[in-house]
């Protein structure tokens, strides 16, 4: 009897970054299927919708598969609710996280040991290469909320997500500029 093994890669992804794919990249070769899964959480504010963010991680994704179409397949679907409910639905046999860190480390294990006690899935990590060490969703979102420069980010974000975020910052109405919202971000 054969098994399959899927792996769930599960975030927020707001935005993506080259740090993510580069995780979905070194995966391919660890798993039969991986399934990104876009998280969403109602409570949380967003730089892109569940739909922008499903729809630019598709894009991404597609272009990994076709540059190395032997390796590992890669579908991602959005969701709701607890991650490893979804992850049960798709019948994952494990979760996939990426590790920057040490601060990701001590997190990152918090969450496997829990995920294991409740839900007994394992947790497998993979770290991205040396230059995403330092990459996250949450700094980009800060970066793009005061006005940065975005043309900084180009060796850890991909270009169609800098568009997408330059058009962001020039949006007055957009949710990024209601210093309200400020600490309401979701987590990578």
């Amino acid at each position: 009897m054969t098994t399959t093994h899927l792996a769930l890669y599960a975030g927020s992804f707001d935005p993506i970054t080259l740090g993510h794919l580069d995780v979905i990249r070194r995966a391919r070769r660890l798993f039969d299927e991986i399934v990104v899964g876009v998280g969403q959480n109602p409570d949380k504010s967003w730089l892109f919708t569940i739909e922008d963010r499903t729809a630019m991680a598709s894009d991404l994704v597609a272009d990994i598969v076709t540059s190395e179409p032997s390796l590992a397949k890669v579908r991602v679907e959005s969701y709701e609710g607890l991650t490893v409910d979804f992850a049960r639905k798709i019948e994952a046999t494990a979760l996939l996280r990426g590790l920057r860190n040490a601060t990701d480390t001590a997190t990152e294990c918090q969450l496997a040991l829990a995920n294991r006690h409740v839900a007994d899935i394992e947790t497998v990590f993979v770290l991205p290469s040396q230059e995403y060490g330092f990459t996250s969703s949450s700094l980009i979102r800060q970066i793009v909320a005061l006005g940065g420069d975005l043309e900084g980010l180009q060796g850890v974000v991909p270009k169609t997500v800098i568009s997408r975020l330059r058009e962001i910052q020039a949006d007055e109405s957009h949710v990024l500029h209601d210093r309200t919202m400020e600490g309401t971000w979701g987590v990578d």
